[in-house]
């Protein structure tokens, strides 16, 4: 709660208008910087908005193809799910979910052959069992097919629901149709996979066409694939890593946003860089374990990244095979996506003697063969030996540049073809990616690279005291020409980094049509569960955790871009306006200032991702207090033209200040700890300047 009660009235009115009224406003002072309009409404499902015939749903990622096919389908209190092959139980689990949102009370499930699976009720009680049939309770019927596009009885529903079977079947790829009927016929939905993970991205784009509140399915048909084969996450940074729930949490989370990669990197997993060769603890390998089941009930493959470059003898045959080990040891609990990292690591000397008898001085010339040599034995012995293991991955010592080298020219040329090669952009934190940078490094590595995107991670000294929170962006339209796929290093703070990841998955998915402020929103709408209110309040939280910075002094993204705005608006009224003009402004700067005091408490109530809650914590409580520095601010600025000094407001405001900029990142968390950063030289700045503006 604020600390104050002079000026903080929840639920009176702002500006003559009701709270709700004057938030949307606010919200819509965000959108200039996106140039697109707020949603009408979010509803209860992640991503999605309610259509209407002519306008489309908000469906994340966006589909290929999607196009609108008339009045939205009523959800019964009773609904026929008719499962064919390919449909498993994770996706299955997020159709009824989606039905359940809307009122479906009852589910009767049945086999495409025609036998009765069993009935789901929802709610209390159990319900008397009958034979399985569509409809009952409100509406007309619904029948909801969810299958593979191969079997011949799903693509005929498909096509009489008014859906596309493509010629050419892309992996990963769906179609869905759903199309309102009488009462006589019935109303349809169709689901069609590809391939199992089709299905399963088919049922997490269906969660998002239902409107709970109004108890609808819009009406559509979809043709949708990915663009890129690998998307997702690598938990690659230095500080605290991940906690088990976290990674349980985050894998959850990427199948939902259609992310299908996860490389476990945690930089300070003793096991997988100072200790790579040491078996895991019994325990340790127990939960590595659940975290490859998770991924695979959620249609992700977990990657395990070995780090052996700080000690490695490369030429030992038997540092070789305690690698080679250590990978089977993650086989054996089901694993089978591989990584060796060998970044951070220097090669101006060797590890043993007889890596310089064997290549000769420490170079790069000398570190790419013996790196090449290494790769190519465990993609030829371990790789090519295990049943189902996936090309090998791996991330060079070079890897943030186009420039060539001895190093990358040793690479390039023997190093076997199917091992993925990532790369992290012209720098190590990239202000912008082009197509033509990504050219240039897949020609450079002599394949197409996996691009390692440092955003938002923040454990390096420029981002010290700041969550990465501003949208996706500067990622050129067409990189999936040139890359592989696309994976995001995030923050040490797990569930904050979703925002970030919402979008990277996005783009990864279909990067021609990625609108990096839509996205945003989507995501601001995912962690609110829908409700306007929150999201309002998390958009206006993640303008004041705007700024990415580079290991450089330039920053890819700017801070509190709408506060800025908005602040400078107003510093131009105050300058030039007449006193009506002035009292206007004051009035909408108030609303402003209301509105960053009051997010964190409508954000606490409206999130329900505790994670979220819990590492945000400081960040929020430091907002609170600048939205009330503010107030006080503007306080003065009234007093003063009133014609007093204003000066016991402004003193308020300076103390309110001084106490949010003392609050400190939680310990042990970001490697930089710090004091917390909030709209940082554009909210501290205006507070500081504000006594001496003159009209």
């Amino acid at each position: 709660m604020p600390r104050w009660s002079r000026r903080h009235h929840p639920g009176r009115s702002l500006l003559g208008l009701p709270l709700l009224g004057a938030l949307a406003l606010t919200f819509t002072a965000l959108t200039p910087l996106t140039g697109l309009t707020p949603p009408a409404s979010f509803t209860a499902a992640p991503a999605g908005t309610s259509a209407t015939p002519d306008r489309l749903p908000v469906v994340t990622p966006t589909p290929q193809r999607m196009t609108a096919a008339g009045r939205a389908l009523s959800v019964p209190d009773r609904v026929r799910l008719v499962v064919g092959e390919g449909a498993d139980a994770a996706g299955l689990d997020v159709i009824r979910k989606a039905l359940a949102s809307a009122g479906a009370r009852t589910i009767d499930e049945v086999a495409l052959d025609g036998v009765a699976l069993g009935e789901v009720t929802i709610g209390a009680g159990e319900s008397a069992r009958t034979p399985a049939r569509a409809g009952g309770g409100r509406g007309p019927g619904l029948t909801v097919v969810v299958g593979s596009i191969g079997d011949g009885p799903v693509a005929r529903a498909l096509r009489t629901a008014g859906g596309s079977v493509p010629d050419t079947l892309a992996a990963e790829g769906y179609s869905l149709a759903t199309t309102a009927g009488d009462r006589r016929t019935g109303s349809t939905a169709v689901l069609a996979g590809n391939d199992a993970d089709g299905v399963y991205y088919a049922a997490q784009t269906f969660r998002q066409l239902v409107t709970p509140a109004r108890r609808t399915i819009a009406a559509v048909s979809i043709t949708d694939h990915p663009l890129m084969a690998l998307r997702g996450s690598i938990e690659g940074f230095y500080g605290a890593p991940w906690s088990h729930a976290d990674r349980l949490d985050q894998l959850a989370f990427y199948g939902a946003v259609k992310a299908n990669t996860y490389i476990y990197a945690p930089k300070d997993d003793e096991y997988l860089r100072e200790s790579w060769r040491d078996a895991y603890p019994a325990d340790r390998l127990a939960a590595l374990r659940e975290l490859i089941e998770r991924a695979t009930t959620h249609h992700v493959d977990f990657t395990y990244a070995i780090s052996p470059g700080l000690s490695i003898c490369y030429s030992d045959p038997d540092d070789v095979r305690a690698l080679e080990s250590k990978l089977a040891s993650l086989y054996a609990q089901g694993g089978r996506s591989f990584y060796v990292a060998l970044d951070d690591i220097s090669y101006t000397s060797w590890n043993c003697d007889a890596d310089r008898a064997k290549y000769g001085a420490p170079g790069r010339a000398a570190a790419g063969q013996a790196q090449a040599d290494l790769l190519n034995a465990v993609q030829r012995d371990f790789i090519g030996t295990h049943a189902g293991a996936q090309p090998l991955q791996m991330v060079p010592t070079e890897y943030s540049d186009m420039a060539d080298s001895p190093y990358k020219k040793v690479l390039r040329e023997q190093l076997d073809p199917q091992v993925v090669v990532q790369w992290t952009g012209n720098d190590v934190v990239p202000p912008s990616i082009s197509v033509a940078d990504a050219r240039a490094a897949s020609t450079v590595w002599g394949r197409k690279v996996f691009l390692w995107d440092n955003y938002p991670v923040n454990d390096y000294g420029q981002t010290t005291g700041r969550l990465l929170m501003a949208p996706y962006d500067r990622r050129e339209a067409g990189l999936h020409e040139e890359l592989s796929g696309i994976v995001l290093n995030p923050m040490n703070q797990a569930a904050a980094s979703k925002v970030a990841l919402f979008g990277g998955a996005s783009f990864a998915w279909n990067d021609q049509d990625y609108d990096a402020g839509r996205t945003w929103r989507a995501a601001a709408g995912h962690l609110s569960g829908g409700d306007p209110a929150t999201t309002r309040a998390l958009l206006a939280f993640f303008d004041t955790q705007h700024l990415a910075p580079t290991f450089g002094p330039e920053n890819w993204q700017p801070q509190a871009p709408a506060l800025r705005a908005a602040l400078d608006e107003f510093r131009a009224v105050w300058a030039t306006g007449s006193a009506q003009e002035r009292r206007a402004a004051l009035g909408e700067l108030a609303a402003r200032a209301r509105e960053l005091a009051d997010a964190p408490e409508r954000i606490r109530e409206g999130v329900a991702d505790q994670g979220f809650l819990r590492e945000t914590a400081p960040w929020l409580t430091a907002l609170d207090l600048w939205g009330d520095s503010l107030d006080a601010t503007v306080e003065g600025l009234r007093e003063q033209l009133g014609g007093g000094s204003g000066e016991a407001c402004f003193a308020e405001a300076a103390e309110l200040a001084r106490r949010a900029a003392a609050i400190r990142t939680i310990p042990g968390t970001t490697r930089p700890q710090g004091t917390i950063k909030v709209a940082d030289g554009v909210l501290d700045t205006f507070i500081r300047e504000a006594p001496g503006l003159r009209g």
